[in-house]
């Protein structure tokens, strides 16, 4: 039996070739402890630096490839990757600095964007020829965005509208250095080139990103500094407003009817008079009363529907 080991492309992936095909098992089983070299064993791998990450990372990428999953060596490498790649995780993160924070969200991005990482890892492919932190990044930010879509957002909002937001504040940062003051929706609207209609509703759907409870304190803008709940000065269905509404519509509607039928329903109404009442203060029947009662109504009511 004749072995021959060389490196190709100068990485770190050792290749073996067996020359004589008649070698039997032995020479199946010395080719395979070749081809898979014993990793370094880390403490700590989550302290390594990236340079030396980067070029670590080859090495457990290309053995990880080899190994069966769910053996432990397969288990170590796999988890010395997730930690020796971290950094790339803290990296994307630090591109959404200030909205997870100030929603107490950091550590949640931090774990999403280790699931992006885990899925990088496995679905790297060595043959690719791509530097593996080029591959993993556009898998973390995927998740963390993600996450700030259906995780953060307190009412639903179309998915346009929320990267709208984004392009939106972005625009303004820059608007706002340019004019040295607040643009306007309609120079937003032109620096984005889309409607103004657009630009209004994404500003509107931005209050829809957070919320808070109704028992919360207020400003404390109150007489005194009072500081009540946003409960106990927000305004509430007044349940009087309706009949206010009914009456402005119904006032000008009365004035078109004649002289008769508006004492008629001034007296069933206000004055409260039975049909017989008011038949014997008019001089008519009580059906006629009923007849008339009946025909002006329905001509109010279909008044007051068709405003």
């Amino acid at each position: 039996m004749h072995l021959t080991v060389r490196t190709v492309k100068g990485e770190d992936v050792t290749m073996l070739a067996v020359q004589n095909s008649a070698a039997g098992p032995e020479a199946a089983a010395a080719a395979e402890a070749v081809q898979a070299p014993e990793l370094p064993r880390l403490q700590d791998a989550t302290k390594v630096a990236p340079r030396d990450a980067r070029a670590l990372s080859k090495l457990f990428l290309a053995r990880l490839a080899a190994l069966e999953e769910g053996t432990a060596e397969y288990q170590y490498a796999r988890n010395t990757l997730i930690e020796m790649n971290l950094s790339l995780v803290r990296f994307a993160a630090s591109r959404f600095r200030g909205r997870g924070q100030d929603l107490g969200h950091s550590e949640d991005i931090i774990q999403v964007g280790t699931i992006g990482l885990i899925k990088a890892i496995d679905r790297f492919d060595l043959s690719r020829e791509v530097e593996f932190s080029t591959f993993a990044v556009p898998y973390i930010v995927g998740e963390i965005k993600r996450f700030f879509r259906d995780s953060t957002w307190a009412v639903h909002v179309p998915r346009r509208v929320q990267e709208l937001r984004v392009e939106l504040s972005r625009a303004g940062e820059q608007l706002s250095a340019d004019l040295g003051r607040e643009p306007t929706a309609r120079e937003l609207a032109a620096h984005l080139k889309i409607g103004e209609d657009e630009v209004v509703d994404a500003i509107a759907a931005s209050n829809g990103y957070t919320a808070g409870p109704l028992d919360s304190p207020g400003d404390g803008s109150g007489a005194a500094g009072d500081s009540r709940a946003i409960a106990d000065v927000m305004g509430d269905d007044d349940p009087a407003m309706e009949l206010v509404e009914n009456l402005n519509t119904l006032a000008p509607l009365l004035h078109e009817l004649d002289e008769r039928r508006r004492r008629i329903i001034e007296m069933r109404f206000v004055q409260e008079m039975t049909q017989a009442q008011i038949g014997a203060e008019l001089g008519i029947s009580q059906m006629h009363v009923s007849r008339l009662l009946t025909r002006t109504l329905a001509q109010l009511r279909k008044g007051m529907l068709d405003q």
